[in-house]
């Protein structure tokens, strides 16, 4: 399976594309946007502050290639930052719009527990979906984050507790799909969380 990755200049991206070679797929590293246009299925990972990530994207004329993607029907899977920039805007360091691909924004993490969240957490799973595959309820996934989405109910499919607060760990539209755990760095349960993903039918 071809997979595009977005090089977004923000993070942890040899670690995505191992994690994806790992689970069979044919990886392509790029921040050209005629081959993000293109791509037969694309992932956008990321690690660090909002603003910085979505600048990366702009600057590099990435915007309109990961929307134009994502409007084919593309795979889209966002990892952590990836995840958040997928929603409409996010309020770290203020207002910031985002890729609008998943209605919703992202917003900080509530003042429950310490922040950041960080460390393994077991899902929780919401609703059953292809992507959540074989993953059962209590599957640890790794977390490293300040701020969380809040996407649209229909579009939850998995929570974490953070303080005893259930927040957005996994969510869903169509062809565009969220995680905000690393699934390269979560184990047997993140492998195949991205093996559901190369699987996702088109």
């Amino acid at each position: 399976m071809k997979v595009v990755v977005v090089d977004s200049g923000v993070g942890n991206v040899p670690n995505a594309v191992r994690g994806l070679e790992r689970a069979g797929a044919e990886v392509t590293l790029t921040a050209e946007p005629e081959a993000v246009a293109a791509a037969e299925r694309l992932v956008l990972p990321g690690v660090g502050a909002f603003p910085a990530g979505m600048a990366h994207l702009r600057e590099r004329g990435l915007v309109e290639a990961i929307r134009g993607a994502a409007r084919r029907g593309v795979p889209v899977l966002g990892i952590c930052l990836g995840h958040q920039m997928l929603f409409e805007a996010s309020e770290e360091f203020g207002e910031t719009s985002g890729l609008g691909l998943l209605p919703g924004r992202v917003v900080p993490l509530p003042a429950v527990a310490r922040v950041p969240h960080m460390g393994w957490s077991r899902l929780d799973i919401r609703r059953a979906d292809p992507l959540l595959a074989g993953l059962g309820t209590g599957a640890w996934m790794y977390f490293v984050h300040s701020f969380v989405a809040l996407p649209e109910n229909g579009d939850l499919l998995g929570t974490v507790d953070f303080g005893g607060e259930p927040v957005c760990a996994v969510a869903r539209r169509g062809n565009v799909c969220g995680v905000q755990f690393h699934p390269e760095k979560s184990g047997a349960d993140g492998a195949r969380l991205l093996a559901n993903f190369l699987e996702l039918k088109a």
